[in-house]
C-alpha cells in the first residue's frame, strides 16, 4: 500500500479529514478521493470512520474504504490489519500525533480514521419486508442520542430504523463513533412519507409521549403487536402534536419519584426491550 507522510497540512489528498464539513462529505463523489475506476459512477458521498474497531465493523459489513489516516505507531500496530484488508492499492496518509491532532482539531481515539462510500440506502419497503420491530427517529437531531438509540437497536433485536428528514444523519463522525460501529449494521433509511404509510406493511405505530392518553409500556396490547414500530422524539419538544394523533397508540414509560421523562436514548432502549419480539 502506498504510505505518505505528511509533512504539513496543505498536503494533497488529506482535505477530506481536515477541511470538509459533514454536509460537505455527503456531496463529494467518491472517485474524486480513490483511483478505482468502478467509483466512477458512484457519487453517493462519504463517510469517515473512527478508530481501528468500528472500522472494523464498516469494512465486515462491506463498506468500501477509501484512505486511511493514522499515526506512524499504528501502520504496525492497531491498524495493521485493517491496512490488510483494504489491500495495496489503498493510500494509508501518516505523521506524528502533534500534525494530526492540528489537522483533524483533535487527538485521534486511538489514531486511526478511515475515509469511506457511503452505501445506497434500502427502500422503506425493503426494510419492511421481514421486519417485526422498527424504530422511527422524528426530528432527534443529537448526533450523540442517534448514536445510542442505534447501539440499542443493535442489541435489543430491532430489525430496521427509519429517520425522519429533520433527524440527523446516523453516518455523522461522532454519531458513527458512539454508536460503535452498529451503524453500519442495523438497516436504515429516510422515512419521507407520512407515519400511517407504515400501516402498508401492516405495523402499527406507538409513539412514545406523556398525553391523557398514553397507555403503559407494559401493556398487553402493545406485547401482543407483531409488528410495531417505535416512534421518538426530541427529549426536549417531543413529538409533533400531528405525529401523535397518528401513531395507533400513545406510549409512557412508568416512572418512579415523579420522573416525567427519559433521555430519548434511555428511553428507546427501555422501549425495545420491554416490547421485544418474543419468539
Amino acid at each position: 500500500m502506498p504510505i505518505i507522510e505528511i509533512k504539513s497540512l496543505s498536503e494533497p489528498g488529506i482535505e477530506i479529514y481536515s477541511q470538509l464539513t459533514e454536509a460537505q462529505l455527503r456531496q463529494q463523489n467518491a472517485f474524486q478521493h480513490t483511483q478505482d475506476a468502478t467509483s466512477k459512477e458512484q457519487g453517493r458521498g462519504l463517510l469517515i470512520a473512527e478508530s481501528p474497531k468500528v472500522i472494523q465493523v464498516a469494512l465486515n459489513a462491506g463498506y468500501q474504504p477509501l484512505s486511511l489516516l493514522c499515526e506512524q505507531r499504528h501502520i504496525e500496530g492497531d491498524a495493521k490489519a485493517i491496512i490488510e484488508q483494504c489491500g495495496p492499492q489503498m493510500p494509508v496518509y501518516t505523521g506524528s500525533r502533534e500534525l494530526l491532532a492540528k489537522l483533524t482539531g483533535y487527538t485521534l481515539t486511538r489514531g486511526v480514521l478511515c475515509a469511506m462510500q457511503r452505501p445506497v440506502l434500502p427502500t422503506v419497503a425493503e426494510i419492511c419486508q421481514q421486519a417485526r420491530r422498527l424504530v422511527v427517529i422524528d426530528g432527534v437531531c443529537d448526533t450523540t442520542n442517534i448514536g445510542a438509540i442505534f447501539r440499542s437497536a443493535a442489541a435489543l433485536g430491532i430489525d430496521g430504523v427509519l429517520l425522519t428528514p429533520t433527524a440527523c444523519d446516523p453516518l455523522n463522525r461522532r454519531a458513527i463513533r458512539v454508536s460503535m460501529g452498529t451503524v453500519f449494521l442495523v438497516p436504515w433509511t429516510w422515512l419521507e412519507t407520512p407515519l400511517t404509510s407504515l400501516h402498508e406493511y401492516g405495523f402499527k405505530t406507538a409513539a412514545m409521549a406523556l398525553t391523557l392518553n398514553s397507555i403503559s409500556l407494559d401493556d398487553d396490547r402493545l406485547k401482543a403487536e407483531p409488528r410495531l414500530a417505535f416512534v421518538m422524539g426530541t427529549e426536549g419538544d417531543g413529538l409533533p402534536h400531528e405525529t401523535i394523533a397518528a401513531a395507533d397508540y400513545v406510549v409512557r414509560i412508568p416512572m418512579a419519584h415523579q420522573v416525567d421523562s427519559l433521555n430519548v436514548a434511555a428511553a428507546a432502549a427501555v422501549a425495545f426491550w420491554e416490547l421485544r419480539p418474543r419468539t
